[in-house]
């Protein structure tokens, strides 16, 4: 099969490529020792349900419904398993999952040896992955697999006049629980009317994280009595050069910088941007010294989602590069998101522009015009606010219909 033998090349690729990517080398052992860990954990008699998320977004995705189904549904394990070093690294040692590994690649032989392994009850991938062995395999072992908070657009290959073949591992899910109704319809373009729309289930999971905010005393003595906040999460070179130059004149604000990437080089390009201003990182501030300060700069990770609650307006990295990052996130504490144009292919960012709690700029004087608007005008701050957390809670209960369609 043409597949197969994609899938041994790119096994070969991946071998020479350790020898190049530190990331890469970490994927090759962490394969390799998933066997051993399944072997070590797997207990004889439990009940499996078996959850794969690529990456750490789409773990974030799946973790409202594992956490519910642990909560509501004891009887069962889970097991989690990653494709990428940047998801399995930072969660390895997620409690809400009894076993946390690698997948091994997609070949017949480790997907019959994972599979015969844990013997899972039901299946759930996350948003994208399809994996023409596993899913083939679960289907020929009466394990039903349902695809949870999918997404699918015209331009993939399933949906071409080539990928007819391709497409045909999408007959191996038992359902589909789409985010939107495009994707729906794509589905049905192929003969697939197995799909409902329920949403995204990151729209729970940041209400989760709303509701466990920590309370970060630093944070609270340097925003002090100010009412203008302004908090810019995932930043990167030419974000921060759009807006350190507008509070640079407009002092008036108090800014809160958390970047995206956190290195001396990035964080000393920061601090060129700010000369002038008195600026404290957040690893060396205390209360006393940031209660003065104009500038907080964020230099370490896992804060942000916490940190946006003491903002009046946002500013979500990555779109003048990359694309965006979580506008979520921000949106859920009922202030404004700005972000830059990368944004045509994020729903949730789509959703806000149409909501009226998102804001696109292309350039300096865009954001300068905005932000203009939001100081003088307290209505239009508060509207815009209001709009962008009425948006995230009305999309909120994907969880709940997937369970109320999966029978536990």
């Amino acid at each position: 099969m043409l597949y197969n033998a994609f899938s041994y090349l790119y096994w070969v690729g991946v071998g020479v490529a350790t020898v190049f990517s530190k990331k890469v080398k970490m994927m090759w052992d962490g394969e390799r020792d998933t066997f051993h860990i399944l072997r070590d954990k797997l207990e004889p008699g439990a009940r499996y349900l078996w959850f794969h998320a690529a990456s750490l977004g789409e773990f974030e995705q799946g973790r409202p419904l594992m956490e519910k189904i642990k909560k509501e549904h004891p009887e069962y394990k889970i097991v989690l398993t990653f494709f990428s070093p940047s998801g399995y690294e930072v969660r390895k040692n997620y409690e809400g999952a009894d076993i946390i590994c690698y997948l091994p690649l997609d070949t017949p032989y480790n997907a019959h040896r994972f599979i015969e392994a844990i013997h899972p009850e039901m299946a759930f991938f996350i948003k994208y992955e399809f994996w023409n062995n596993y899913l083939s395999t679960l289907k020929k072992n009466n394990i039903p697999v349902y695809s949870v908070s999918s997404i699918f657009r015209k331009e993939q290959a399933f949906f071409k006049w080539y990928g007819g073949g391709y497409a045909k591992v999408l007959n191996n899910l038992a359902y589909f629980f789409v985010q939107n109704e495009e994707s729906k319809q794509l589905l049905h373009s192929i003969g697939l009317d197995n799909a409902e729309v329920v949403g995204d289930t990151r729209f729970d999971r940041v209400l989760q994280i709303k509701e466990a905010a920590k309370q970060l005393p630093i944070v609270e003595n340097f925003v002090g009595t100010t009412k203008n906040v302004f908090v810019a999460g995932s930043s990167w070179q030419p974000d921060e050069e759009i807006f350190i130059k507008y509070f640079n004149q407009h002092k008036d604000w108090k800014l809160i910088i958390a970047p995206h990437v956190i290195g001396e080089d990035h964080l000393k390009q920061i601090l060129k941007l700010l000369e002038g201003r008195k600026v404290v990182r957040y690893t060396q501030a205390n209360s006393d010294s940031v209660k003065d300060a104009e500038v907080l700069i964020i230099d370490c990770f896992g804060l942000l989602s916490s940190i946006y609650n003491y903002g009046t307006v946002s500013y979500v990295g990555g779109g003048f590069g990359v694309g965006i990052h979580n506008t979520l996130e921000a949106a859920v504490w009922n202030m404004p998101v700005i972000f830059g144009p990368n944004n045509k292919k994020f729903q949730e960012a789509q959703g806000l522009l149409k909501a009226k709690g998102g804001f696109e700029i292309n350039n300096a004087s865009d954001f300068g015009k905005l932000m203009d608007k939001f100081s003088s005008d307290a209505e239009a701050l508060k509207s815009a606010g209001d709009a962008a957390g009425t948006f995230v809670a009305s999309l909120s209960g994907a969880t709940d219909k997937v369970l109320a369609k999966v029978k536990l």
